[in-house]
C-alpha cells in the first residue's frame, strides 16, 4: 500500500509531465527518510533520443527523481504543502556517484535521508536502487525560493 499515489504527490511537486519522476510514496518518517518508486518505460520521451537502440535513462533525470523525492520528504516534514509563491529547487548536488545503468522495465527505489535543515536549506543523502542493486547515489541540497507571479 502506498503512502502517496500520483495524485497526492501532485500536490506536493509542480513538476508535470514529462518531469514529475516520482510515481508514488511508500515509506515516509517524519524528519528522517521517504522512499518512493519510479516506474521505467520504454515510453518515456528521453528514450527516443537516449539511446534510440540502447536505452538508458540519462543520469541527470536519475538525479533529478532523488532531488523530487528530497521535496516530498521536506514538505511531508514540515507537515505543509508548498505555497503558490513558493518552489523548492535543487541548488546543489555533491558526491555523485551512477554504478548501474537503469534501462526501461527497471523499477527505481529512491530513497532520500535528511542530513541536514536549517532555514530555507535541506540536505539529503540520496540514493536509487534497480532490484536492490545501487544505481545512483548523490548529496542533494534544495532550498525553499519565492517566486513573482
Amino acid at each position: 500500500m502506498s503512502l502517496m499515489n500520483t495524485k497526492e504527490i501532485r500536490r506536493f511537486l509542480a513538476h508535470r509531465y514529462p518531469m514529475l519522476l516520482v510515481d508514488r510514496v511508500t515509506q515516509f518518517e517524519s524528519g528522517k527518510s521517504l522512499t518512493a518508486i519510479k516506474n521505467v518505460t520504454i515510453n518515456e520521451p528521453f528514450f527516443n533520443g537516449h539511446f534510440p537502440d540502447e536505452p538508458i535513462m540519462p543520469g541527470v533525470l536519475i538525479i533529478e527523481a532523488m532531488a523530487q523525492a528530497t521535496g516530498l520528504l521536506g514538505f511531508r516534514t514540515m507537515g505543509e504543502e508548498p505555497q503558490h509563491d513558493t518552489l523548492y529547487i535543487l541548488v546543489g548536488v555533491d558526491k555523485v556517484k551512477f554504478v548501474k545503468q537503469v534501462v526501461p522495465g527497471d523499477q527505481l527505489i529512491l530513497t532520500a535521508e535528511i542530513l541536514r535543515h536549517k532555514g530555507k536549506l535541506w540536505v539529503f543523502k540520496t540514493e536509487a536502487h534497480v532490484d536492490g542493486k545501487l544505481a545512483a547515489k548523490a548529496e542533494i541540497k534544495c532550498a525553499a525560493v519565492g517566486t513573482t507571479a
